[in-house]
């Protein structure tokens, strides 16, 4: 409620206006512990003061039934009904909450909310309520208990919140700005810009938000986007109240008259059908409050701050007849609120008085309210004390019931023990960090448990299956530990270990022996990392993703391809998806599922990864499959003229991955709908009751998945034919199958867990029993005999027996679409023959037989598990197997193999570790299956999309940039860049997320995150030409996220040079400038810089190496220092740089200068010798001046170099 219009008096709550209750309180007494009795000024009870009695309830009548103090004194500030139980909440302007009970206000609970703030609005939610203060928003138990507690900016005036669902709350108050709070991480998810001076109060219907200005204005915004859709100027000084119900909006306020504001007797009301105003309704109370109360009528109820209270209807006329009187204890009605029921009205006064009017006797608050829970009463003993000091004390005083049973105080003392507890041991990782010191030892906290706490088992319980309290860490590379004695070495979680140097002298060699690239798993969100892998070793999307460039500035599959070219490029070195992740983090579908985690979940655990990785692989393929319908590429497909799937809507990632499908429903009355439709993935479903069969029942993969294929299930859905909801059975036919079949495990609990490890021993001894009756008939086996099998010397090769452990899963499944829309599937062996009865090989080979019979074969390509850890938690990782393009492009042989890819640890495996899955550490959660010759399909030429164009003049994002701020000069068309032509290039960063570090027991520094750098500005200058120098790109990047830190002293870059409101800079997307350097490297150029390495690295580019001269290099000496790029121009160029800020043009030019410089000390690299004196000398004379530059302008360096005449003139 707005207060701007009421008495100014309230606005500071003084005791003086009080002062008759003041003498005779007591101050040390606590006014909220007094229950039903209170004092006046004579000392006697409440019941004293005047207050209206309970009178006699008429039906349909409202009427007082009771009346009860909250606070002595304290005005109240706003009344709730619990929507969950049949409870009223009460605050006061103390900062105080109270409930009561029932019709009959029993006082329920009690606690201090705020201690200064007053309470403004009140909110129940099933677990607890919501209080919002000034700047404060708190959850709390319904006994007092605090869930959680919100501080807002100290500068925040709030004063109304919406819960929009059950777990999104929107926070409007005086400020030009509404919060959206995720109530399950309880974290600001959105900031919604509203116009001065703000919202003071919200509604909700199907169709809007409602938002109640000061102003008088009311808006109504896109329920989606919150944009305004409407708005309507209510009342020309201030809004009071309003409330909305069917079509109907009524509104109450003030009016701007003469002398100030005046109270408008007219209740504006408006037809939200037409989006106009009504006749004004005339009341004859001054309306502070409404509310419509729809029983048989829409009526409303409109309440004054004097207690006068009148129903009317909307749209006729009020009858001063219908007006009845609330007897406040103070002068005036502070809030008012109607139950869920609408059976009870709730009003509050500036005495600390709530007053209950219902329509019943027995009123209930809500139409279904839950049982209410109540603390269990003090239980006293009667009996008298008996006092233990005294010897001769009769025991038997105390009384015990009488029992022929032997009582435990006559155990014998022998059969007794002292049994002491137990010290736990040392942690294992405590002990083999620790360093000794005489005779102290010295470890780093491994942060395992909470500080000063150590858990007390009396036995070790076995660790249960648990995918929902998995710790993303596990390190590698260490000696084995006992407690990792079950998860593999190469399955546990990587982690990069930081130095001084940062990550050059980590040995990512150690992990990944292969050309392969890996992944970084620093980056927030890279928990997606082995799903990146698994498509960009599907060829066919490896291709069509890296064809594929729009506009769009935060496009996913852009930033795919961006990656993809990065690991094409990379021969062994890891790359990082930090521009894929960060527009991850933009997408809106993204953040509703769940998907982006927070730093502390993270590094906790809570997000469950098996379950996180499936909805990921769902909302990256549909995203895909969005982001390719707006672009056509007519080529992609070959051979599809006879798909159904080449309709114009559809895209290549649905032609690859999406299933056609028809969902039948089949009414009891014999009634038959059919709708098509189509999905990109597919989720098993397993048998019910499979978890309580123990017999061993043997159940094919292949059996499940055509049952989460063809899914039959009976479901309560509309009949046309019987107009009502009937029972009915819902069936799925396949029309087409997909290239690329996609299932989701959904491996989430022990029932499915159970299952899959069920199936794995039933299939073991399947196996067995096989391979055994290979070997003889009439020879019995043993499995000590079994290794014999697979030897040479050995009839068969057979798998040995670990081969066959844990292995459910088929390598290949073959699929036939039936006649009559059915579809037949099944396991599939490479011995088993293509041709089945009834169909004869073709003539046109195995492609063109699949089109004919509708037979197919898939292999599996791809398996994403989820690796558990009992103690240090979980990771993902994949097996792929990798095809014979990739090995030809990378290694120059042509053949297959099956690689294991743990972020940045490859690693080749035999081809049944792939299926094999231990339910205790290793679950299944994703599986790829192809077909065969799928490459053959599609056009697999990558034609590159980037063109010279990008590098052309383009308009600012900044509102303010002129033509006078340019600080470069594009390329003109006979200036574009060649193969091996020099450009120089110099980056600046900003910090989005700040290193975090610990200290050792040693004192040395540990990395434990490294800070989060985000490139500001890119700058490339030309390297030869007329116009050498001259710079042809200075791009600062527009950043959407938060900037920790700018970096000022060492980028050049001030807060608001990125921001587009206030920038004077030539500011452009990120994205816009990569596509730029792309080119550049793509083309061939070679960059000069110094320091490159870090600056591609942030930028996220890969660059080939014989296409970077970098002078941190050039001029370095092994096993020496790295020399800083001032301290070479000072003692190369005669040039002082760098000298309050670093700026990219300059740095850049200096880069350049320096090759030159050094091209002309080492005769093109011809005199490598005379080139070591030069370093040598340079060395020497850093040592001795402690690496600094001279300030004096007088000291000059001690070589001296020309400056190229262009750079003198720009």
């Amino acid at each position: 409620m707005n207060f701007e219009g009421l008495d100014p008096g309230l606005a500071e709550y003084a005791p003086a206006m009080h002062s008759a209750l003041d003498p005779v309180l007591d101050a040390h007494l606590n006014p909220s512990l007094l229950q039903n009795v209170e004092l006046d000024p004579e000392g006697v009870a409440l019941e004293a003061l005047p207050v209206q009695e309970s009178v006699h309830i008429m039906e349909g009548v409202y009427s007082e039934l009771h009346s009860v103090v909250a606070e002595v004194g304290v005005p109240v500030s706003v009344s709730h009904f619990d929507l969950h139980e049949e409870m009223l909440w009460v605050g006061s302007h103390g900062g105080h909450a109270t409930s009561f009970f029932g019709p009959t206000l029993e006082r329920y609970s009690s606690f201090q909310v705020n201690g200064s703030d007053d309470i403004r609005q009140i909110q129940s939610l099933e677990n607890g309520i919501l209080f919002l203060t000034k700047n404060n928003l708190k959850y709390m138990a319904r006994g007092g208990l605090i869930i959680f507690d919100y501080l807002l900016d100290e500068s925040e005036d709030m004063h109304s919140l919406l819960l929009t669902d059950s777990s999104t709350l929107l926070v409007g108050g005086l400020q030009n700005h509404i919060l959206e709070i995720d109530l399950n991480t309880v974290q600001e998810t959105q900031k919604y810009a509203v116009e001065t001076p703000g919202v003071t109060i919200m509604r909700q219907t199907n169709r809007f938000f409602f938002c109640g200005h000061t102003s008088g204005k009311i808006s109504l915004r896109d329920l989606r986007t919150f944009k305004v859709e409407h708005e309507f100027d209510a009342f020309s000084g201030s809004l009071s109240d309003f409330d909305v119900h069917g079509n109907l909006l009524a509104t109450c306020g003030f009016s701007s008259r003469l002398t100030g504001l005046a109270c408008d007797r007219f209740l504006k009301v408006y037809d939200l059908r037409m989006m106009r105003a009504i006749t004004p309704l005339q009341v004859h109370v001054d309306p502070a409050f409404l509310r419509f109360i729809p029983t048989y009528t829409s009526r409303l109820a409109i309440i004054s701050q004097s207690g006068q209270c009148q129903f009317c209807e909307p749209t006729g006329l009020a009858n001063p007849a219908d007006i009845f009187h609330v007897n406040p204890v103070g002068p005036l009605l502070m809030t008012f609120d109607v139950s869920a029921s609408k059976q009870a009205l709730a009003f509050g006064d500036s005495e600390g008085c709530v007053h209950l009017w219902t329509d019943s006797p027995e009123p209930s608050f809500n139409p279904y309210s839950r049982e209410t829970e109540f603390a269990l009463p003090c239980l006293v003993d009667s009996l008298p004390p008996l006092d233990w000091s005294q010897d001769l004390l009769p025991l038997s005083l105390i009384p015990v019931p009488l029992t022929t049973d032997t009582l435990l105080s006559d155990w014998p003392a022998a059969n007794s023990a002292p049994a002491p507890r137990r010290a736990p041991p040392v942690d294992a990782e405590i002990l083999r960090t620790m360093k000794k010191v005489g005779f102290i030892g010295y470890a780093p906290n491994p942060r395992t448990r909470l500080r000063n706490q150590i858990p007390y088992r009396l036995k070790e319980s076995d660790s249960e299956f648990d995918s929902f309290s998995q710790v993303t860490e596990s390190p590698i590379g260490r000696e084995e530990e006992p407690h990792l004695h079950m998860v593999s070495k190469k399955y546990r979680k990587v982690t990069i270990k930081y130095s001084k140097l940062g990550l050059e002298d980590f040995d990512f060699k150690h992990y990944n022996k292969t050309l392969f690239a890996g992944l970084e798993p620093h980056i927030p969100n890279a928990y997606c990392n082995c799903m990146i892998q698994v498509l960009y070793f599907l060829e066919p999307v490896r291709c069509l993703i890296q064809n594929h460039l729009c506009q769009k500035e935060f496009c996913l599959a852009c930033e795919l391809g961006f990656l993809f070219h990065m690991l094409d490029l990379s021969r062994g070195d890891p790359c990082q998806g930090s521009n894929f992740l960060r527009a991850f983090r933009t997408i809106p579908e993204a953040s509703a599922l769940g998907l982006i985690l927070a730093d502390s979940d993270e590094a906790s655990g809570k997000g469950n990864l098996a379950r996180l990785i499936q909805r990921w692989n769902r909302f990256i393929l549909t995203q895909l499959h969005q982001d390719m319908q707006e672009l056509e590429v007519p080529q992609a497909y070959r051979g599809a003229g006879n798909s159904s799937f080449c309709s114009s809507g559809d895209s290549v990632i649905g032609q690859l991955f999406s299933c056609e499908m028809e969902n039948c429903s089949l009414c009891r009355c014999g009634s038959e709908t059919v709708r098509a439709s189509s999905t990109l993935l597919f989720t098993l479903s397993y048998p019910e009751g499979s978890n309580s069969d123990k017999t061993g029942k043997n159940c094919d993969f292949a059996q499940v998945l055509k049952r989460s294929i063809c899914l039959e299930q009976n479901t309560q859905a509309w009949c046309d034919n019987c107009e009502k909801y009937q029972p009915t059975i819902q069936t799925r036919n396949i029309r087409h199958l997909p290239d690329i079949l996609v299932i989701n495990c959904e491996v989430n609990s022990l029932k499915e867990a159970d299952f899959w490890r069920m199936q794995a021993e039933v299939a073991f001894k399947m196996a067995i029993k096989k391979h055994s009756g290979e070997i003889s008939k009439n020879k019995e086996f043993a499995l000590a005999d079994w290794k014999e099998l697979g030897s040479p010397e050995g009839m068969l090769m057979c798998p040995s027996i670990e081969e066959l452990k844990n292995v459910w899963l088929p390598f290949s499944i073959r699929m036939k679409m039936t006649k009559n829309k059915g579809l037949d599937v099944c396991n599939w062996t490479d011995g088993d023959e293509m041709q089945q009865p009834g169909y004869p090989p073709s003539q046109w080979g195995p492609a063109r037989a699949e089109e004919e019979h509708g037979v197919y074969v898939y292999d599996l390509m791809a398996t994403v598990v989820h690796i558990l850890d009992s103690r240090t938690g979980g990771s993902l990782v994949a097996h792929i197997k990798v095809g014979e393009t990739y090995h030809q492009r990378k290694e120059g042989v042509t053949h297959q193999q099956w690689y294991l890819f743990n972020d940045f640890l490859i690693e080749p495996i035999d081809k049944h570790e792939a299926v094999q899955f231990d339910m205790n550490w290793k679950v299944p959660a994703i599986l790829y299956y192809t077909k065969r010759n799928l490459n053959s399909k599609y056009n697999l030429n990558i034609k590159n999309p980037i063109e010279a164009s990008v590098l052309m003049a383009e308009a600012s994002l900044a509102r303010k940039q002129r033509k006078t701020h340019t600080t470069f000069i594009p390329l003109m068309l006979n200036e574009m860049p060649q193969v091996g032509d020099l450009v120089g290039l110099d980056a600046e960063f900003v910090t989005l997320n700040e290193e975090e570090a610990e200290l050792r027991s040693d004192g040395t520094k540990s990395t434990i995150k490294p800070s989060q750098m985000s490139v500001a500005r890119i700058t490339c200058v030309r390297g030869q030409g007329p116009n050498e120098g001259i710079p042809f790109i200075d791009d600062y990047i527009s950043t959407q996220e938060q900037v920790v830190d700018y970096l000022t002293q060492y980028s050049g870059i001030k807060p608001g040079d990125l921001d587009a409101k206030i920038s004077s800079k030539h500011l452009t997307t990120l994205k816009s400038t990569y596509l730029k350097l792309r080119f550049l490297i793509d083309i061939g150029v070679k960059f000069v810089g110094h320091g490159l390495q870090k600056d591609f690295r942030v930028i996220n580019l890969m660059v080939p190496k014989d296409q970077v001269l970098d002078t941190v290099y050039l001029f370095h000496m092994p096993r020496k220092r790295m020399i800083s790029l001032r301290f070479l121009a000072w003692y190369f160029l005669d040039l002082k740089i760098q000298g309050e800020t670093h700026d990219s043009i300059e740095d850049a030019r200096t880069a350049l200068q320096l090759y030159r410089k050094y091209l002309e000390l080492s005769k093109n690299g011809t005199e490598p010798e005379s080139f070591h004196k030069v370093l040598k000398g340079l060395y020497e004379k850093g040592r001795k001046m402690d690496w600094k530059v001279p300030e004096p302008e007088g000291q000059t360096s001690p070589k001296n170099a020309a400056v190229f005449p262009s750079v003198l003139a720009l």
